[in-house]
């Protein structure tokens, strides 16, 4: 039996998407431990342990909580956005107000009796420990995933967006079925098979109200479930498309797309396969912002290529129509 998630109609109505800053950042230093590697994040990889090499960070007592030869770490480390997410400060926040009973609860499930010296302290004293990670943690997101941040956060929205239209298409079964290898749906139950799981057979100890669903670009290959939380109980889970976010140059267009387009349309196309911003373009194709500009105004019009707005930034991406093309 898999590890099962009980959903009851009112649990499955307040289900939701967020993205989440700060669950990016405990998935980086997880991969930077080798933990669950992903094989698309490994040139991040090799531009963070250059970073790192260049000024280390002082994880004191964050490292511990992460790295520590079992499969879970503390749950306040990751708590569920309280909306859709893309506020650090909000995510910090709630880390922050972690309840001191359920960080020891959480402390004693994930190392037992024998705390080693960074859990006995947070065990000690949790609202000054609370702060001392977030304070960590703040540091390593803007070393390590602010730099990044535009286009993974267009990244995550876009997984958001063709989930969104799964689960218009086909319902909850559907949406589940396309989410992980590892998870399905089931009558009123999502069930988190695999390997990984095979000696975890469990019913998940759900949080209140439904699930908050993740896409998580600098993460790990598989499906994450918290077992036990204060907050929304969250499946992370890896985003659509993020290996094309560390390419350093587009591919090589096929000759059809370039007799049909021209090169540097069908480029843009390409390289548009993960979200971008016309800086983003002019970088990586070496042409100036304007040249991109008007490429991508023939390509919107032509219905190959749609924009949003992420933030502050306008965002272009490659729609199905253009997707068929290449």
């Amino acid at each position: 039996m898999p590890m099962t998630i009980e959903l009851g109609v009112a649990e499955l109505a307040a289900t939701r998407f967020a993205i989440s800053p700060l669950s990016e950042t405990v998935a980086c230093l997880q991969q930077l431990a080798g933990l669950d590697q992903n094989t698309v994040n490994r040139p991040w990889l090799r531009w963070a342990r250059e970073e790192l090499e260049r000024e280390p960070l002082d994880l004191s007592w964050t490292w511990p909580l992460l790295v520590n030869g079992r499969l879970g770490w503390p749950e306040s480390l990751v708590p569920a956005p309280q909306d859709a997410g893309d506020s650090l400060e909000n995510d910090l926040d709630a880390l922050r107000r972690t309840p001191e009973d359920r960080v020891r609860a959480s402390l004693d499930r994930v190392f037992g009796e024998r705390l080693p010296h960074a859990a006995a302290a947070l065990a000690l004293d949790p609202a000054s420990g609370l702060r001392k990670i977030a304070e960590e943690l703040r540091e390593a997101h803007d070393r390590l995933v602010a730099p990044h941040w535009t286009r993974i956060r267009a990244a995550l929205n876009a997984d958001i967006g063709h989930r969104a239209r799964q689960l218009a298409a086909g319902g909850t079964e559907r949406l589940f079925a396309d989410l992980h290898p590892d998870l399905c749906w089931h009558i009123d139950r999502v069930m988190l098979a695999g390997d990984r799981w095979r000696d975890r057979h469990r019913v998940v100890t759900r949080g209140p109200n439904g699930l908050v669903l993740m896409p998580v670009a600098l993460g790990s290959p598989h499906a994450l479930v918290k077992n036990n939380t204060s907050t929304q109980t969250t499946i992370r889970y890896p985003a659509r498309g993020t290996g094309a976010l560390w390419a350093t140059g587009p591919r090589a267009a096929t000759p059809a797309a370039v007799r049909l387009l021209g090169r540097t349309r069908a480029e843009l196309l390409l390289a548009l396969s993960s979200p971008a911003t016309t800086t983003d373009l002019a970088h990586t194709l070496g042409v100036t912002p304007s040249a991109v500009s008007q490429h991508l105004r023939v390509l919107r019009d032509s219905g190959l290529v749609a924009r949003e707005r992420s933030g502050r930034s306008v965002l272009y991406l490659t729609t199905p129509l253009g997707e068929r093309l290449l």
